[in-house]
């Protein structure tokens, strides 16, 4: 995503925001993101019995009529829980087509950043599909799909605080999610950045909306939307870090379903799908002066 693009969102309508920071999701679906499984996601604290489940066949899958995806409760527009109580967003709705695809129902478990490795090293869930960003330390852990999206850093702060740069940063307090790049961007290259971690993302914007911090970040498709629908608040670094991309994820080894899934990719680019995901779910929020091609992938190709 080039900086020029970011920085037009900045203007945009602020449609979609009834999409965001819904406080009471936490009781909607199973949650995989107890503070026990917050560390797992870059920590190897996962018991042998968990360490060694095996992941459910295809077969096993159809058999009992669903397919167990993680995905975010709290993470509009891409993975969150509507007034009516059902899980809606970019992620969602590729869940929903990937289960009709192979002809059984989603459930969906409602998952933290940092416990995405661990609800598939334990079995919990068959794939994840979290806005998950691929990164060589992940690899390790599970398998990761081909992507189909593409996403960079951003830091939102207060207009009457603004953070233009990451030096402006230092000696002051950062809100991030566990177990997402920011946290390990921040770690390794602005060590006097004072880090404030929160198990879950709504913790961490109701934390930022207290101004128990200076500044949050995580990915910057997020922020520019969240900083739309929270007036008071702006987007100041829009493009930090290197370009990434997400990718659904499955549990290391499991081959099988790794391989329909890219081939699901595959067929999926072939109809233009995910720019259809876009229109559906991305586009009410960002409006029309960004380029669905600057974030959206197909077909696996970046």
């Amino acid at each position: 995503m080039t900086n020029t693009l970011w920085a037009k969102t900045k203007g945009l309508l602020a449609a979609g925001a009834a999409l965001l920071m819904m406080t009471s999701i936490a009781a909607c679906g199973p949650s995989a993101g107890t503070p026990s499984d917050a560390a797992a996601d870059d920590s190897s604290a996962n018991s042998s019995s968990e360490a060694n489940a095996t992941a459910r066949t295809l077969d096993e899958i159809k058999e009992s009529g669903k397919i167990k995806i993680a995905v975010f409760s709290d993470k509009a527009p891409f993975g969150y829980v509507d007034q009516d109580g059902k899980y809606q967003g970019y992620d969602v709705y590729f869940a929903e087509r990937l289960a009709k695809d192979l002809g059984v129902e989603p459930e969906y478990t409602s998952v933290d950043p940092a416990a995405r490795v661990d609800v598939l090293t334990s079995n919990k869930v068959d794939l994840v599909l979290a806005n998950f960003t691929v990164t060589d330390e992940r690899k390790e852990k599970v398998d990761f799909a081909k992507p189909y999206m593409k996403v960079a850093l951003g830091v939102v702060s207060p207009e009457s605080a603004p953070i233009t740069d990451v030096s402006q940063l230092d000696g002051k307090t950062l809100i991030i999610a566990k177990g997402t790049t920011a946290e390990t961007w921040f770690e390794k290259n602005a060590p006097n950045v004072n880090l404030q971690k929160y198990d879950q993302y709504a913790d961490a914007y109701n934390a930022l909306l207290d101004g128990r911090g200076d500044a949050f970040s995580t990915d910057n498709t997020e922020v520019l939307a969240w900083a739309k629908s929270n007036p008071g608040f702006t987007v100041g670094i829009t493009h930090l870090g290197d370009d990434d991309t997400i990718a659904p994820a499955v549990q290391k080894g499991n081959k099988e379903l790794l391989d329909w899934v890219n081939e699901e990719i595959d067929k999926l680019g072939e109809e233009n799908f995910f720019h259809k995901d876009y229109e559906e779910t991305l586009q009410p929020v960002y409006g029309d002066e960004v380029d669905p091609d600057e974030i959206v992938v197909e077909g696996g190709n970046v």
